[in-house]
């Protein structure tokens, strides 16, 4: 436990849920650094602050981010797909319809983040950025709302448990022994 008043600690593999969620905080996180990026480049150009930044999301979403969505399209997805659940079936399949629409506005806005880590552009398409953002916002939104509560109530602790290994071994982690 963290002796810190106010900090604690951060869910491990044996709460795949919870990290889940952990991650949408880190994704919304990646989006306000982005936003700060952008009202930078105007009046700083591109800065080591800038290349700092820009390098900081874009490792953030060419490893973590990819991990998270394959946490969900390779192992929760399919999990909660196969309940026979209705409405689960229905979410699942819009989500990964979004994912599809959020790796397209992540590919759009990584040339440009490249650019400015290696100080070749000072500037970032608002309208690009703002499409990530707004494309985050809602289905951060929708996940948090509806699928992990959704997964919650459906998965069986054997399940859970299987998410979590999933996740450790996609990050090279050892899975603890407990769970």
């Amino acid at each position: 436990m963290n002796s810190f008043p106010g900090i604690t600690d951060a869910p491990g593999f044996d709460e795949p849920l919870e990290m889940l969620l952990a991650c949408h905080g880190r994704i919304w996180s990646q989006c306000a650094t982005l936003e700060k990026l952008n009202k930078h480049l105007p009046e700083h150009g591109c800065d080591q602050q800038a290349q700092q930044a820009a390098g900081a999301i874009l490792r953030y979403f060419d490893t973590a981010g990819r991990n998270h969505h394959k946490d969900e399209e390779c192992d929760l997805f399919p999990v909660l797909h196969g309940t026979g659940d209705v409405a689960a079936q229905r979410l699942v399949t819009h989500l990964l319809e979004r994912h599809v629409v959020l790796d397209a506005a992540w590919d759009e806005l990584r040339g440009e983040l490249q650019e400015i880590l290696s100080s070749q552009s000072a500037r970032l398409t608002p309208h690009v950025v703002q499409n990530l953002i707004r494309a985050y916002r809602t289905h951060i939104e929708m996940e948090n709302a509806q699928l992990l509560p959704m997964a919650k109530r459906l998965m069986t602790p054997a399940q859970l448990a299987t998410l979590g290994r999933s996740m450790s071994q996609r990050r090279g982690v050892t899975f603890p022994q407990s769970a």
